[in-house]
């Protein structure tokens, strides 16, 4: 995994936020970061990471925050965040590839199998309600590397799931539908729909917002 600070300044909470595919940082970045330390995961081609390179220990409170794919790979670590004071799923769930649960199965292998630059476009436009792209969104990733993670993600089956508090879930998803969202979050979590699509960021000002 490729790890970072969004936000480090010894500050009493933290937020671990695990990403989506093929993003960067970039639709995060207008959100206040006061009051918390921010560190940011993403690429999941290879889940043996090494947490205790961190000292989560120091902080008062520590938040968990997934979105989209992020809430899959995440339970790879399930001992050291399922004790999170609080954990937050966005637009994502724990079975990524799932008919009813998840993306259905044909959708992600035809994209797996058949992705380039022109469909990857489209893939990120999807995120934004087939809109055009962001002009400040711009993938940083080699092509090369998204497919392999797409790859690699199918062969993973985690033994445990971690228990997250709440799941947004955003009604014009076009990546994950809301409906297999719901089906998966029934009885396992909070769950609250907003009106938005997979990528829903914009509308919150603070990372405050996100775990209330």
């Amino acid at each position: 995994m490729q790890y970072f600070w969004l936000n480090k300044n010894n500050n009493k909470n933290l937020i671990v936020f695990f990403n989506g595919w093929a993003m960067n940082e970039t639709p995060l970045q207008h959100l206040n970061k006061e009051g918390f330390d921010i560190l940011f995961l993403q690429d999941y081609r290879n889940l043996d990471f090494d947490f205790s390179i961190f000292n989560f220990d120091k902080y008062e409170k520590k938040y968990l925050i997934c979105w989209s794919m992020g809430v899959f790979a995440v339970n790879n670590f399930y001992k050291i965040f399922n004790e999170f004071d609080s954990k937050i799923a966005i637009n994502g769930t724990c079975k990524i590839v799932d008919d009813n649960f998840g993306i259905p199965e044909k959708i992600y292998k035809i994209t797996t199998k058949f992705l380039n630059e022109d469909s990857l476009d489209k893939f990120i436009k999807n995120m934004f309600k087939g809109g055009e792209l962001n002009p400040e969104i711009t993938i940083t990733r080699p092509l090369k590397e998204l497919k392999e993670e797409l790859i690699e993600i199918q062969k993973i089956k985690f033994e445990n799931e971690i228990k997250f508090d709440k799941a947004i879930i955003s009604n014009d998803d076009r990546i994950i539908p809301a409906k297999n969202q719901i089906n998966f979050w029934k009885n396992k979590a909070k769950i609250e729909i907003i009106q938005n699509t997979h990528c829903p960021f914009k509308i919150y000002t603070s990372w405050q917002e996100l775990i209330c």
